[in-house]
């Protein structure tokens, strides 16, 4: 869903990416996904299960990936990976995942249906 560069004002003094920096990256992945499935204005009201794995450093490349795992009437749940690549590395590494729930809103950011994937 979003590939981006962690930048030095991404970091503490000592050039490690702060948390809550991967997590709003994360948060803007499972949105996307969220939206473009809900078809419209999602707002996140949870996040599960993030436990980092391994730091992310100044000039790594993050890499989100994002998955569908469970649609409600109203509601979503989102899968979002977060891998790290330094600049002078091929393989990538696994920092962390975490669970979003979204729900659908409308104009007047009430609850929506979730449409169905067939509706047009």
């Amino acid at each position: 869903m979003i590939r981006t560069i962690a930048m030095p004002a991404d970091a503490n003094p000592s050039g490690d990416i702060f948390g809550g920096w991967l997590m709003a990256q994360m948060d803007l992945a499972a949105g996307n996904a969220a939206a473009r499935r809900a078809r419209g204005r999602c707002i996140t009201v949870a996040v599960d299960g993030m436990v980092f794995h391994h730091p992310v450093f100044v000039g790594d490349e993050v890499s989100l990936y994002a998955e569908v795992v469970r649609i409600g009437h109203t509601s979503l749940t989102i899968r979002v990976g977060a891998w790290r690549r330094s600049q002078i590395e091929i393989a990538m590494q696994k920092v962390t995942q975490a669970t979003f729930t979204f729900v659908a809103i409308n104009q007047n950011l009430k609850p929506r249906p979730v449409p169905h994937e067939d509706t047009p």
